[in-house]
């Protein structure tokens, strides 16, 4: 791929540092708490406000059209930044630009904007117990009735649950058919009567995901993205745009690996040979990233199918 950037790539990464320079929060809470994710929600509105919320978006939908290349600049910036975790990553990521392809216009309309603008924060409910790797095992199911559908079930390992506003979620509604083919793609609002959150807290206190129960949930049924029962080739598509996210998450992962290494050398382990093995296996491990993140990128750039590769960036 041609890292050469233009003179207007270049103009653009230096218009991206200086306003980081001048807005990135001093501080911002980390704690898992809704009063953090609001302090994030805030920062969104900021990156909102100053038109970086999603540059990859078409301009019709807010966005600035950025090609694959201006896309990683602001990202390396970004990281380089040390700026806030995003916490609209789903909704600017994978389910706008879902709703793009599949959604109607009164759901673009419903939904695009406030995504964008971080007034809805949005969560992915594919994972179940039994169906994670084997995803089409899903069981969590939406029965039509009338306007809506109703909808019962489990999804695991779900991030942002716990204070997002809206998940976007596979069901199965058609118990008959193939497990590929009686799938439908639904969204769902999360303060819906029925929905339980329960945080899955991990051993180092962490609450990042949750477990979310859905019991007898009535959902819209102008809520399905795309006909009913072909749920899966569209999450196939949202798992396109996710497996392609990463652009330049590099530069977080190179920048905590000096800070290791300013670690390692504080603690006068810098000449032992299991802790010089153990940081040089994470170099190289970085090394790979970077490179095969720029392949992806010239994959992608000449609209080639990025392929299974694309999945270690994850």
């Amino acid at each position: 791929m041609d890292l050469n950037l233009t003179d207007d790539q270049k103009a653009f990464r230096e218009e991206v540092r200086t306003w980081l320079v001048g807005n990135v929060p001093r501080e911002i809470r980390h704690d898992g708490t809704r009063e953090a994710f609001e302090e994030h929600r805030e920062w969104e509105k900021r990156l909102y406000e100053a038109g970086y919320a999603a540059i990859h978006w078409p301009q019709a939908y807010g966005g600035r059209d950025a090609d694959l290349l201006t896309q990683a600049i602001f990202q390396e910036e970004y990281f380089r930044a040390k700026a806030p975790e995003r916490i609209n990553v789903l909704g600017l990521g994978l389910a706008g630009p879902t709703l793009m392809v599949y959604g109607t216009d009164e759901q673009k309309q419903r939904w695009l904007p406030k995504i964008l603008s971080a007034e809805e924060i949005w969560c992915q409910g594919f994972s179940e117990p039994d169906a994670g790797s084997d995803l089409a095992a899903l069981r969590t199911t939406a029965v039509r009735e009338g306007d809506e559908f109703i909808v019962n079930g489990q999804k695991i390992w779900t991030s942002l649950a716990r204070y997002g506003d809206w998940i976007f979620t596979l069901v199965r509604t058609d118990k008959d058919a193939p497990k590929h083919k009686g799938i439908s793609f639904l969204m769902i609002p999360m303060d819906s009567p029925g929905i339980d959150v329960r945080p899955i807290v991990q051993i180092n206190n962490d609450a990042g995901f949750s477990e979310v129960f859905f019991t007898d949930v009535r959902v819209p049924a102008e809520n399905l993205v795309g006909e009913l029962n072909d749920g899966w080739r569209i999450a196939m598509t949202t798992l396109g745009f996710e497996r392609a996210t990463g652009l330049g998450a590099h530069v977080r992962f190179s920048r905590d690996l000096q800070e290791l290494v300013g670690i390692v050398k504080a603690a006068g382990l810098a000449e032992d040979p299991v802790t010089r093995d153990q940081v040089t296996k994470l170099f190289v491990e970085t090394e790979v990233y970077r490179h095969n993140m720029y392949r992806t990128l010239t994959r992608l750039a000449g609209g080639k199918p990025i392929g299974p590769e694309a999945s270690l960036n994850k």
